[in-house]
């Protein structure tokens, strides 16, 4: 049975959301913050608690987001049974010393370049006490002609 590419592209959304929903729900049930949660979302919370008892966490995990898979899967407008989405390649968390952390290091200083003012194209610059001084007397100087 051949699988559209519309059907996968639905399968693949509704996986990504079945495990992000999933993980959020669960947090949100560690930080008893479940009584907030919509109807549906207690539904698949209470299943996954049932399956816990029967098997061990991984398990009922996968299990539960499976069954929200079909559902978001039917809810997205997926034709018949879902397919299969192919399990994302993980690699397994090793816990060393180094691990996979990077050691933060500072950038080294940035070196400003001044552009420099020589060369036919550059322009002439005034210092800030003369445009000052330009700007005091033409005060001064229209000060004293409207008198």
């Amino acid at each position: 049975m051949a699988i559209k590419a519309a059907d996968m592209l639905i399968a693949r959304r509704a996986d990504t959301r079945a495990r992000a929903d999933f993980a959020t729900w669960k947090m949100l049930a560690k930080l008893n913050g479940a009584s907030a949660l919509p109807a549906e979302a207690q539904n698949f919370l209470v299943t996954y608690r049932q399956l816990l008892e029967k098997m061990t966490e991984a398990d009922a995990s996968e299990a539960t987001i499976q069954l929200m898979y079909k559902t978001y899967y039917a809810e997205m407008g997926g034709a018949g049974t879902p397919p299969e989405v192919p399990a994302r390649a993980s690699e397994p968390v090793t816990d060393t010393d180094t691990g996979n952390v990077t050691a933060f290091r500072r950038p080294p200083p940035a070196k400003a370049k001044k552009p420099t003012a020589s060369g036919p194209n550059a322009k002439p610059r005034l210092p800030v006490a003369l445009i000052f001084a330009c700007l005091v007397i033409v005060y001064v100087g229209i000060r004293y002609y409207w008198r």
